[in-house]
Parts: structure tokens; sequence; C-alpha cells
């Protein structure tokens, strides 16, 4: 199977661009960094995949190419917090668990990374997939085997027997042959799956710390693990130099979450102004992932095949979500963009940016979103979220200003990442 993997891999590296090449890029609005507004007429000298400087006006040393982008809007490359390259909701999704090996997972993930590169999002975090598909592909993309965003991924999430991100709502036969999440009861127990994940290549824990709307179980929404269980992980995780972010909807498994010391909150769904002050004083970052709420609550109102009980949980959670980004943002939370796409289609990823306008984000605090503050939440931020001298030449450009309007980045015309061009500007 490892033999076939690489070969199909290395096949698909026919659809590469060219090797990085230094290059000038002649900018008409670059918004270097989100937040600070735009600079005017600029060059950006790119060397080794990296940037080299930012300078006014336009300059073009002899022995480099010269990208013009005098008429565009230009930004670091867009970054997504949450997401499951390797798969993609819908009618078949359970079914496709059943007939898909881990192979099938990675070139899935492998057409997936590279519809959310080219919709300008050059890097991600992958927080819930098959250890063996998610960390190969992310391995692939580092080395330049496929086309695909940077990845930065904790692998199967952690759930207590029976909880979201185990296998739910199957004969019994059937889920004791089925791998789900990794599977831990009692903070011993929870130690170990920590340690065995860290093992496996993991970049950070990701836990299911409440039930979730896609399980297909009646177990609500609320705390699943035990304050005791929650600690040990957090501990175990930290020990070994990971954070540790929790799938949360309902208030009481966010609130413990945040007591045991995560370092982030997915979703948030039911959290209040108590949750709201135990984030701000904790230093947690929320990752809201509005987008899936209202997809799963659409699949619930109009596919016949989505399971009962997972309905009456999308149409309980998913409209809440906006109300509850309000909130949030309005009490000065800190917030990284993340839509959970793999419940949402694979390069709609840009359709969360209006949802948080609505919620009371300006624009540029969206972008900023999606850029420095989610640099800084995947740990990445010495090398992506701003375009500044030293970092890699991940940048994206629109041919309209995105901070009149927003959904200009639901289309992206022009995409580089770490100095290649994989969307040139028409």
């Amino acid at each position: 199977m490892k033999c076939l993997s690489f070969l199909l891999l290395s096949a698909a590296a026919a659809m590469l661009p060219a090797a990085a090449q230094d290059a000038v890029i002649h900018v008409g609005h670059v918004l270097a960094v989100p937040g600070e507004g735009y600079l005017t007429g600029q060059t950006i000298l790119v060397e080794g995949g990296r940037i080299v400087s930012i300078t006014p006006g336009y300059t073009a040393p002899k022995d480099h190419p010269v990208i013009d982008l005098k008429k565009a809007f230009v930004l670091p490359g867009l970054i997504d917090s949450h997401v499951h390259i390797t798969f993609e909701g819908g009618p078949a999704t359970r079914l496709k668990g059943f007939e898909d090996s881990d192979v099938d997972a990675a070139f899935n993930g492998a057409d997936f990374g590279r519809k959310t590169l080219m919709a300008g999002f050059t890097a991600v975090q992958d927080v819930g997939g098959g250890n063996d598909s998610v960390f190969g592909l992310r391995d692939a993309i580092a080395r330049g085997a496929v086309p695909g965003p940077r990845i930065r991924a904790s692998g199967r999430s952690i759930a207590v027997t029976g909880g979201h991100g185990d296998i739910n709502g199957f004969a019994p036969k059937v889920m004791a042959a089925m791998t789900g999440g990794n599977i831990c009861n009692g903070a011993d127990d929870c130690r170990r799956a920590v340690r065995q994940q860290i093992k496996e290549g993991a970049d950070l824990i990701k836990i299911t710390a409440t039930g979730g709307v896609l399980s297909n179980t009646a177990a609500g929404l609320e705390q699943q693990f035990s304050d005791e269980e929650l600690a040990a992980i957090v501990e175990a995780a930290h020990s070994m130099g990971r954070k540790v972010t929790a799938h949360a909807h309902g208030k009481s498994g966010i609130d413990a979450a945040l007591r045991a010391g995560v370092d982030s909150i997915e979703h948030g769904t039911f959290m209040d102004a108590g949750s709201v002050t135990l984030m701000k004083e904790s230093g947690a970052t929320l990752v809201p992932t509005v987008l899936a709420g209202a997809t799963a609550a659409g699949w619930a109102r109009t596919d016949p095949t989505f399971p009962e009980a997972s309905r009456v949980k999308a149409l309980q959670a998913g409209p809440l979500m906006l109300d509850m980004l309000r909130r949030a943002y309005s009490g000065g939370v800190n917030v990284a963009f993340g839509t959970d796409t793999g419940v949402s289609r694979h390069g709609d990823n840009a359709q969360e940016f209006a949802l948080m306008v609505e919620a009371g984000f300006t624009p540029e605090a969206a972008i900023r979103a999606a850029t420095v503050v989610a640099s800084e939440h995947v740990q990445m931020a010495k090398d992506i979220g701003t375009l500044e001298p030293g970092k890699y030449a991940d940048l994206i450009a629109v041919t309209k200003d995105p901070l009149k309007n927003v959904k200009e980045l639901e289309d992206v015309d022009f995409v580089m990442k770490g100095g290649k061009v994989y969307k040139p500007l028409d």
C-alpha cells in the first residue's frame, strides 16, 4: 500500500508549477500586515521562496522576472484553522467511511488540498482525520510531491467511548470493526492516548470535549470528558510540547475545557458571558466555524438521509453560531478564522468571511483573523501570516478591494505559495 501511495503521489507531481524563482512583484495595494491598512505602489522582492524586501515604488532588477499586480489588491495567503482535508460531507459520507482506505482518503485530500490552495488558503490546520492519510498528505505537500496548503495536523481526535469522535449509530459488530478517534476512558488512559498521537506524528492534540452535531447518537452537546480526564490530557500534551484544542459546543464542556487549560475552543456554540470571561482569563483562542453550523442546519432541513439524531442537534446548534461569534467578538475574545471545511465544501472556505462581518467584524478584522491571528494560533507566525522580510512568499491577490466587499475573497485571482505561482492573474 505504501509503495502504491508513493508511486501515485509522485505521478501527481506533474500538477505542480515550475520551481520557485526569484522575482519582483509590483503591487498597487498591499495589505502587508492586516490591521494596519494598505501600502500603495510597492515592490516585493522574492528570493529563495521568501520575501527579501517590500519597498515603495516600482523597481525591476535586470536578472529577476517581474510579476505585474499593479492593478490588484495583495494580501498574505489565508489560513484556515479548522479543516478536515481528507473528506467532504454529503449524503454518502457515512458510507464512504466503509468504502475508502487510507490511500483513498489521502488522494481525496490531495484533490481537496489543491482546491483549498487555489481558493487562496496557503495554510490550514487539520483537526480530526486518519493518522496515516493526513500525516502522509501533510508530509507529501511539505516535500513538494503534490500541490496544497501547508498543513498542521492533529490526526485522530481523542474521544470517550460512545462520544463524538467515536463510531456511533451502526450495528455493534460493525462498530467493533471500525476505527474512530483515539478512544480513552479515565485519566491514565487519556494520558496514553495523547502520547500515542504524538508518537504517531501529531502537531497538536484535538479532543472532543462535548457531544457533536454529526455524530449519530442522541448524546446531546454537553460535556463528555470528566474534569480529571481533561486535566490529564492537557498536562500530558503540554509536557510534550503540544497545544490542545477542544471541539466544544455546550457551555459545560467549554468551561470545563478552559478550566483544564486547553489552548483553544472549536465552535463554542453555547458559550455565555461567563465562558467569555474564562476565555479571556486563560488566553484561549476561539475558532468559530459559523459556516459549518449553517451548512449542517441546511442539511437538516433538506437532506432526507441525514440521521435523525444529527438533525435534532443541527437544528438546535446551527442557528446559534452567528450570535455566539457576535457575543464573543464584542466581548474581546481572541478569534482565529476557521470553517470546519469538510463539513462545507473544500474551496468554499472564504464564505466564512461574510458571516464574520455579519457578526460585527470589519472586513480587515476578519482578514486579520485569517492571517495574523491564525498564524499565531497554528504556531507558524515566524513564517506566514504577514508579508514581511524573511517570511515565506505566500500571497494572494484580487482585482477588487476586499476591504470594501469581503466577498471578493470568495474568488481569488492570484495565488503564490513559497515563491511559486499556482494561479496566475489573467
